[in-house]
């Protein structure tokens, strides 16, 4: 294959639009820590291109354990290493290069307490989270931890120290992603069984169940994404936001628990994709 479409591939298996998204949360948690009169441009760039290139390494790696299993999806089957476009050995050396200079990156432009959490973020969402998929719901709980890395990342890279500011951050972003990634399941449920995934909470997959548990833990995003505000890092306006946005989820995660219908599901998924650029990017204007 020409060196040219082997690089498009690499796009492909670094699923550089999923990325982004990641980089975005990062960059508005870095945008939410820097002290006044320290922005910088060669950090946002600095940050964009190590958290483009960590991302893309954990998603191939991903990719590379999950090979089987994206075959039997039909949201995956076209991925490069299910056609063999790509090899599992060209995935896993370019993973590691990437996930090698970003690390580099981050150390050496934020310094070691910004690598480390670049470290720890791709060995839980590779090491435990990928494996654990196969085996157990509470995958989901686990996958939630290196998911709310990336604001707490992009603040701990703007003052060199973790605290209770990037703190509250990891905290709103880990309670949004149960129902983000439930609705995303639910939707998806049909599929993830074809791999032999199970990743709704209830049992019964999309029962009352899982949709009660949906429910309740849309709940606590309202009062976790007022947090910032109510230690003093943000505005009250940010807390309005956050409340807004809050109940534009909250409304189909209560028609889903009382239809338990697809569309419910679908909305509250995309009500979910949302929620975490506005509420956060208030935040960052809050502060300004």
């Amino acid at each position: 294959m020409p060196a040219n479409n082997k690089v498009r591939e690499v796009v492909v298996l670094f699923k550089l639009r999923l990325a982004s998204l990641v980089v975005f949360s990062a960059i508005l948690g870095y945008l939410m820590g820097v002290p006044e009169g320290a922005f910088s441009w060669a950090g946002i760039i600095g940050l964009a291109v190590a958290g483009t290139l960590l991302t893309g390494a954990s998603n191939a790696l991903n990719q590379v354990l999950e090979t089987r299993e994206d075959a039997l999806m039909e949201r995956t089957a076209k991925r490069p290493l299910v056609r063999g476009s790509l090899s599992s050995t060209e995935a896993v050396v370019v993973a590691l290069l990437a996930a090698g200079v970003a690390t580099f990156m981050l150390w050496h432009q934020f310094g070691p307490l910004t690598g480390i959490l670049g470290v720890i973020s791709l060995f839980m969402y590779v090491a435990l989270y990928t494996p654990l998929k196969k085996h157990s719901a509470w995958a989901v709980f686990v996958g939630a931890f290196p998911g709310a890395f990336p604001p707490m990342l992009g603040y701990v890279a703007a003052t060199g120290q973790f605290g209770l500011g990037p703190g509250l951050l990891f905290a709103m972003q880990f309670m949004w992603q149960f129902p983000h990634f439930w609705s995303l399941a639910w939707v998806l449920h049909d599929d993830y069984q074809r791999a032999g995934y199970h990743l709704l909470p209830g049992k019964g997959g999309r029962d009352k169940a899982s949709a009660g548990l949906i429910l309740f833990y849309t709940l606590f995003v309202i009062p976790v994404g007022m947090l910032p505000w109510v230690f003093g890092f943000t505005g009250l306006v940010s807390a309005v936001v956050a409340v807004l946005a809050g109940l534009v989820m909250l409304w189909p995660a209560m028609r889903l628990f009382f239809t338990t219908d697809m569309r419910d599901a679908r909305r509250l998924m995309f009500a979910s994709f949302l929620y975490l650029p506005v509420v956060q990017l208030a935040y960052v204007l809050d502060r300004l």
